[in-house]
């Protein structure tokens, strides 16, 4: 049930956005295995063959699977958003439009990085439109802070600080898949294991430089 809530300084009802977005995620992920669909098993007269069939389609599943497991990454990532996120403007809007573009592309690209795998752009591009998908969700989020005070104004500023690791880590990684598909296709996606780790040490990196740090918003002037 979608959460109703208002600020009386917003120009854009957050909630709505969400819904919007949602169904764009939706709409992607099962767009996903149209690629599977549209294959055929001509000459399939026995189990062996059916095997031998689908064992040829290798490619295309772990594509289909690697792709839909990382929209789903980034369909959570925009709701831990969105829970702080209480208002947003224009600018935050046309990001997240931004976001989304990238989103309903990814279809597309996956069936380019089945279709194409042996050449170089065949395999980078999967890789770099999710690079750009991730960039809209950190740009989203640090455009949030920007914007702190009318768009998540309840949200103290020190966890929201620690809350973009996870933002930041998937943008590292997917940098990182971008540089090693050349060579390694999609088996570069496999850095992805790397990111609950990786967000967490970041989180905790922020953790310890704002216990560190200034003291926390009003403190000072107590």
């Amino acid at each position: 049930m979608i959460r109703r809530r208002q600020h009386p300084e917003a120009t854009v009802s957050t909630r709505r956005l969400e819904a919007y977005t949602d169904g764009v995620f939706a709409i992607a992920a099962t767009l996903l295995v149209l690629d599977l669909t549209a294959r055929t098993f001509d000459g399939v007269r026995s189990d062996a063959d059916l095997w031998a069939a689908l064992a040829g389609m290798s490619q295309p599943f772990f594509t289909f699977l690697v792709s839909f497991l990382i929209l789903s990454l980034m369909w959570r990532a925009h709701v831990e958003q969105f829970e702080h996120i209480s208002r947003i403007d224009t600018l935050g809007t046309w990001i997240n439009s931004a976001r989304l573009f990238f989103i309903v592309l990814v279809p597309f690209t996956s069936t380019i990085n089945n279709e194409f795998a042996d050449l170089v752009l065949g395999r980078m591009l999967l890789p770099i439109n999710f690079l750009l998908a991730i960039g809209c969700s950190w740009a989203q989020w640090a455009w949030a802070m920007h914007t702190r005070d009318r768009s998540m104004p309840d949200f103290p500023l020190s966890e929201a600080r620690i809350q973009g690791g996870g933002a930041l880590s998937a943008l590292i990684i997917s940098a990182g898949v971008v540089a090693l598909s050349p060579l390694a296709g999609s088996l570069a996606f496999l850095l992805f294991l790397a990111d609950g780790p990786l967000t967490r040490l970041l989180s905790r990196s922020r953790a310890t430089a704002e216990r560190g740090g200034p003291p926390p918003d009003g403190a000072a002037a107590a």
